[in-house]
């Protein structure tokens, strides 16, 4: 029996599609780039998706659970990184530049879509919580095993790269309009880097568990 149940996907992909760091990052970076710049960034994104799972899934979560210290870094980390996100959308610099552009290398859009989410601790702590919500019941007398739960896991990261796709299209589908709208345009520069902000002051407000 399968643990992708019609109600783990649809709960997994109203998570994903939830606006978020990633999000935020895959818009902005399909808006400057084009589509395929959006591809590079949700597969940036989606990696880093599953390296928070198999923290999760190696129990490295409990860590991040009991050490204040080690999640009060991380937490700073990604604060200092998005504020530094929104100021370079603002200054409309390399691959964040909201303007006609060749969006940066693959290897640099990528890199920035695993910073920008793996320097997140509540990711591990949330995949603890969220995906054994979703396991089979246990049959008494024999164990369950990783398999159910690597199984939940491989169909969030589809779900994650598949969402994080769609607004990529969506936005490369409008991006000739709003790049030929000066307005349109500086609108957007400062809706991202609000945007950005806003995610790192929420996360310089999360408090250790």
């Amino acid at each position: 029996m399968t643990a992708l149940s019609p109600e783990f996907l649809l709960t997994a992909f109203i998570v994903c599609i939830t606006p978020g760091i990633g999000v935020v990052y895959t818009l902005s970076v399909t808006l400057g780039g084009g589509f395929r710049a959006g591809v590079w960034a949700t597969v940036g994104c989606t990696l880093a998706t599953v390296f928070h799972l198999v923290i999760a899934m190696a129990g490295l979560a409990a860590v991040l659970h009991t050490s204040a210290l080690l999640f009060q870094t991380i937490k700073y980390a990604g604060v200092a990184y998005l504020l530094w996100m929104a100021w370079a959308v603002l200054q409309s610099t390399g691959s964040l530049a909201v303007e006609a552009a060749n969006g940066g290398s693959p290897a640099r859009l990528v890199w920035r879509g695993i910073l920008l989410n793996i320097l997140n601790p509540k990711l591990p702590l949330f995949f603890v919580a969220f995906l054994p919500q979703f396991l089979p019941a246990p049959v008494p007398g024999q164990t369950t095993g990783l398999g159910p739960l690597v199984e939940l896991g491989a169909g969030f990261t589809a779900m994650t790269f598949a969402t994080f796709l769609l607004y990529a299209a969506v936005a490369a589908s409008g991006r000739k309009a709003i790049l030929s709208s000066p307005s349109v345009l500086s609108w957007m520069k400062r809706a991202f880097a609000a945007s950005f902000a806003a995610l790192g002051a929420r996360l310089a407000l999360e408090r250790s568990p």
